[in-house]
């Protein structure tokens, strides 16, 4: 296909070529910005601009209605771990300043605008700890991770883009709270496993609070918490049990106390899989939380995880709930999903995690570790030894970048997809080798984020109901659109 007005954006960074966004201004009138991104990487998240009055035969089109509206969008990212900040750390202070502001700029860069911390050690931490290891909370205070490490990313991270939301979960509580069940109620002295003890509720939520406060103090503001990461999970290296009946009746404490101390951070619940781990007992678990009017009070939605199950499970509870929102929080690539075959993974990954999201009524996307090494770590034992991050950097040198699917999928939404955006119906007279999402962004711009599963190329026609234009989308790629 001819182009028009087409301009394409270079950049070298370590030992591959990555095209990326570079000063884009908001776009002028009849102008059309896209980002291409094919299976054999020969168009690698390229960005291009034509002229809305490119016309050519089109064997199908997509239409879309701001009319017809749906959920507000919050924004798309990747967890900062405490083993994402270790290696960025790692890094040359220039390159690192690169790769953050290609990742988190809105406007010289993709533009990621959510992401995910834990409150304490994760699975990806350096060490096993809480912000409060000794019993008591005046022993709380920020651990060396949170010090060293995850904050002064963050603060990186926030004056590149000012705007970014930051949700926080924790894999643990302090073991001082933690008994082995409800029943015999024994102290549980374990970062694996356990339950919360009833009598800490109070206290475990004044922690959060603290732990919000405190990260307000050095300037990173927290967006929304959940009050356990995998509360269905008992084998992380770091865990704690916490069915919905226990959820529910602390969250009735965790929410007291944010708004006793005047904090407008949003409590997500359950934060796990679309299975819930195949336990009768805890199927529809955030519903139970919803049905107790005061927890249901303090919570915005539910987050999931998609582990186990089938993402139809979003759709379930929208519909039991539509007045509650949902967050995607967690996935991850790996050597069991074949991770690092950037044609499989780009393709199941954004008609899995991206679109198939998003069109089940996620307001937020976010996948697991932005940054591991190419020993895929740092880990801990008891944590994953076999995942990747949504990038990779070579141990060699701290400097060389691979880029996996993950990168590929939130980079795509994010570029084209600002917070605020609401998504919109589309209609596609193509076939089901297109899949896509439509959105109106909160400047009024119109934004497209398509997947051509097909083998062969097709001419398309995309309009709205002020205007149109066509485009040949390569075989097999990822095309993401936006136009005023």
């Amino acid at each position: 296909m001819k182009q028009r007005n087409c301009r394409l954006l270079f950049v070298l960074i370590s030992s591959s070529i990555c095209c990326f966004a570079q000063a884009a201004p908001r776009l002028s009138k009849g102008q059309v910005e896209i980002y291409v991104t094919t299976q054999d990487k020969k168009q690698d998240l390229r960005k291009i601009q034509i002229n809305k009055t490119v016309r050519e035969a089109v064997s199908s089109t997509i239409t879309l209605d701001p009319q017809i509206r749906f959920q507000k969008m919050e924004g798309f990212g990747a967890a900062v771990t405490g083993s994402t900040c270790y290696n960025l750390m790692r890094m040359q202070k220039k390159d690192r300043a690169r790769f953050l502001r290609e990742t988190f700029d809105p406007i010289k860069g993709f533009g990621h605008s959510y992401i995910r911390i834990s409150i304490g050690c994760s699975d990806f931490s350096l060490s096993e700890y809480t912000c409060c290891d000794e019993e008591g909370l005046v022993h709380f205070a920020l651990q060396d991770e949170e010090l060293n490490y995850v904050l002064p990313v963050l603060k990186e991270i926030i004056a590149i883009n000012p705007e970014i939301k930051i949700l926080g979960s924790p894999w643990t509580s302090p073991r001082w709270m933690k008994v082995n069940n409800l029943v015999d109620m024994l102290p549980f002295n374990s970062w694996t496993s356990g339950h919360l003890n009833p009598r800490y509720y109070t206290a475990y939520a004044q922690y959060f609070v603290k732990w919000i406060r405190a990260f307000e103090e050095n300037g990173v503001k927290i967006y929304a918490i959940t009050p356990q990461n995998e509360p269905l999970n008992r084998k992380n290296s770091a865990s704690l049990f916490m069915g919905w009946k226990e959820q529910r009746d602390f969250v009735k404490s965790l929410g007291a106390e944010i708004l006793s101390a005047g904090l407008t951070t949003k409590i997500y619940a359950f934060d796990h899989n679309y299975n819930y781990d195949n336990m009768k007992e805890q199927q529809e678990y955030p519903l139970h939380i919803y049905a107790d009017s005061l927890a249901s009070s303090y919570v915005a939605g539910a987050a999931y995880h998609n582990y186990g199950g089938k993402r139809d499970e979003l759709l379930r509870i929208h519909a039991a709930r539509p007045d509650k929102d949902l967050l995607f929080t967690e996935t991850s690539i790996g050597t069991w999903n074949k991770g690092h075959d950037f044609g499989i993974r780009l393709f199941e990954d954004m008609e899995e995690v991206g679109l198939g999201t998003v069109n089940n009524w996620c307001s937020g996307v976010m996948v697991w570790n932005l940054m591991l090494d190419s020993d895929r770590g740092p880990w801990r034992e008891g944590g994953c030894k076999t995942c990747y991050g949504a990038v990779d950097i070579d141990t060699k040198n701290y400097r060389s970048i691979t880029r996996n699917s993950h990168y590929y999928v939130i980079s795509h939404l994010a570029a084209v997809v600002k917070p605020g955006a609401v998504r919109i119906a589309t209609k596609s007279t193509g076939g089901d080798d297109l899949i896509q999402a439509g959105f109106q962004n909160p400047d009024g711009s119109m934004a497209l984020v398509l997947l051509n599963k097909s083998a062969i190329q097709q001419s398309i026609t995309i309009a709205d109901k002020q205007a149109q234009f066509s485009y040949t989308i390569p075989p097999k790629s990822v095309v993401s659109y936006r136009w005023n």
